[in-house]
């Protein structure tokens, strides 16, 4: 009786095994509880009208619509595009999904993609206000627009654009708005306070090809901060205490990378500018290391490695990084090796795209103590087996500014310790590293005799412009602070000469005229030095320093006639130079003294008294007017 009772025991075993080893069914995934959240976060602020992506993901129907595509570019870690290795940089920018949320997208894909209730959930942001950052303060527009064909070759367009500002404003943030984003693929913004980007545009205001542009600079004003776009950035508020001048009659350069799209499109790109009325309090600089020159890749070449370092001459803090190559870059790295060996990561791309290349700003800033060297090492694969290699099969590549040569660079948002404005100290040492290097380039060269020029030291100067200017023989400014290094040495003849090779060079380029004017003026050849200041201030009409000049001119001109006697043409150019120095009281007296003389004695003392109001402790002014005092009573009735 009792083996019945074994034996449904024994029945029972293998029922209740399988019933333990069950597992409860996985929670269900929704796209308005768990997905919305993440795609509305990383995938809508691109995947929306009016940007460059290929369709909108703002509402659950366009999700689901794409939900395995979603699932695939989020599992390979293709989308959303964040290039930047995990660990070596924490940066505002970045827009990564955690292996957590990849998986929940896999799960809510193999669940069918179910929707869930919507209640509480986020929503995305269909509209966005036309300024992200609110009304600029001043918004800038590109004189003409650009028609891209609908097919062809990438593009590169430079818009001139003019900045209508009366008095110097300090710039807070840019907000850039590039028109027609689908086929933009990124941008930068230059300021130009010499007016050179314009000297490019064969038709004014219609704006000039070129990828790599860099723009000519007439006084010590290194870039700050990183002016660019790129679709899905946001715009940049500078931390507080950093901010950058705009000038009247300066231009913004807006360099844009065109793809067409299969139709033809107009880029028709505006620039809101931020300003705020406390001037900085802190002074970053924009800090290169670049081996561009050297670049020389033979085809075939899987692993081509460029490096580039920087000593930091002082405690600094860095504030953002952007690293650029062009198809061949495979590895980018940029660290930071610490005085006691230790290195500090700033940044590691593994897998280097260009399409998404980009700026990248810390959320903490980066303290790297004096005497750390900054490295830049990029690696590059000009093999078959690179999917980016423009050349099928591959060739040898070099350094340059076409989209088939190949750079190497490493901008660093460079902010110096210290109290005031110590970029100088910043750039010098950074010159002096590369003159090191590359003992007759340009730039170091250029800096470098700057920077002592401004210093006072021009005949230390001298020597690095020679080298700047030998260079590069076409670079008028080159030509033009050698001059200015030489009249600071009294070598006024040698000056000249340089001034006229400058204009020879760039007849339009109104500096160049201004210093070979005054360099006339100190020879004595007033009347080429009046032709001269002339033709500036018709360039220049609201330049107050030639307007005073000029009138200089005319009244040590008229002061050499007095002196010869020649009292008729004294008068006359007294008479110009009061135009442009009315407030003169020397001029006052020396043209009433010729008036005297030509004893239209009226006449005189109106100039005289108009000496006095300007300098009334002037007796030699007081002492004349008593003369034509004595005059009147002497003269007979």
């Amino acid at each position: 009786m009792r083996c019945p009772v074994v034996r449904l025991l024994l029945l029972a075993v293998p029922v209740f095994a399988a019933e333990t080893k069950r597992t409860a069914p996985a929670p269900q995934v929704t796209f308005y509880r768990d997905v919305a959240p993440i795609v509305y976060r990383n995938c809508s602020p691109c995947h929306k009208p009016g940007e460059s992506t290929p369709f909108s993901l703002l509402t659950y129907e366009d999700v689901k619509r794409h939900a395995h595509q979603i699932a695939d570019v989020a599992k390979r870690r293709y989308m959303p595009p964040w290039p930047p290795e995990t660990g070596y940089g924490d940066f505002v920018e970045e827009r990564r999904l955690t292996a957590a949320q990849i998986r929940l997208i896999q799960e809510w894909v193999q669940q069918g993609s179910p929707a869930g209730a919507s209640t509480g959930s986020p929503q995305a942001a269909a509209v966005e206000p036309e300024w992200k950052l609110g009304k600029p303060d001043l918004i800038l527009h590109v004189q003409k627009p650009f028609q891209l064909s609908a097919d062809g070759p990438e593009v590169f367009w430079n818009f001139v654009i003019p900045v209508p500002l009366y008095s110097t404003r300090w710039v807070k943030a840019v907000e850039i708005r590039p028109g027609a984003p689908r086929v933009i693929h990124h941008a930068s913004l230059l300021v130009d306070r010499a007016g050179s980007a314009r000297k490019n545009e064969k038709t004014p205001g219609v704006g000039f090809p070129g990828m790599d542009l860099t723009v000519d600079e007439n006084t010590f004003d290194p870039d700050g901060v990183f002016l660019a776009w790129k679709p899905g950035s946001t715009p940049n508020i500078e931390p507080e205490g950093i901010a950058w001048h705009a000038d009247p009659g300066m231009d913004m350069v807006f360099n844009v990378h065109l793809r067409p799209d299969g139709k033809t499109e107009t880029v028709d790109p505006s620039i809101g500018l931020y300003f705020t009325d406390r001037p900085p309090t802190k002074f970053p600089m924009l800090v290169e290391l670049e081996r561009d020159a050297s670049i020389d890749i033979p085809a075939g070449a899987r692993d081509y490695v460029v490096r580039d370092s920087f000593r930091c001459p002082m405690d600094v803090q860095v504030l953002a990084v952007y690293p650029h190559a062009h198809y061949l870059g495979k590895l980018l790295e940029g660290y930071a090796t610490l005085p006691g060996g230790s290195r500090k990561w700033l940044i590691r791309i593994p897998d280097w795209d260009l399409n998404w290349q980009g700026v990248y700003h810390f959320k903490r800033p980066v303290t790297l103590p004096r005497g750390s060297v900054i490295t830049m090492r990029f690696h590059y694969d000009n093999s078959e087996a690179n999917v980016r290699n423009p050349h099928k099969p591959p060739q040898r590549v070099r350094g340059g500014g076409h989209a088939d040569d190949e750079m190497g660079n490493l901008w660093l948002q460079l902010l110096p310790m210290g109290n005031g404005d110590r970029r100088p100290v910043l750039l010098e040492a950074l010159m002096r590293q590369r003159l090191e290097r590359s003992p007759g380039d340009f730039l170091p060269n250029y800096n470098v005799g700057d920077l002592l020029l401004s210093r006072g030291k021009a005949a230390e100067a001298v020597p690095y412009f020679e080298r700047a200017w030998k260079a590069a023989p076409r670079n008028v400014i080159a030509a033009t602070e050698l001059g200015v290094a030489l009249m600071s040495l009294s070598k006024v003849r040698e000056a000249k000469e340089q001034f006229q090779r400058a204009l020879e060079i760039d007849s339009h380029f109104t500096d160049a005229r201004y210093d070979f004017a005054s360099a006339l003026a100190a020879g004595g050849e007033w009347e080429q030095a009046a032709e001269e200041f002339q033709t500036v201030i018709r360039e220049r009409p609201g330049d107050r320093n030639a307007r005073e000049h000029l009138g200089e001119v005319f009244m040590l001109w008229g002061d050499q006639f007095l002196k010869a006697g020649n009292l008729e043409l004294a008068v006359k150019r007294y008479d110009e130079a009061i135009v442009f120095r009315p407030a003169d009281p020397e001029l006052r007296m020396n043209f009433g003294t010729a008036l005297v003389s030509l004893g239209r004695l009226e006449e005189a003392r109106s100039q005289l008294e108009a000496a006095l109001r300007f300098d009334p402790g002037m007796q030699a002014a007081r002492q004349a007017l008593a003369a034509i005092d004595a005059q009147k009573r002497e003269k007979p009735r």
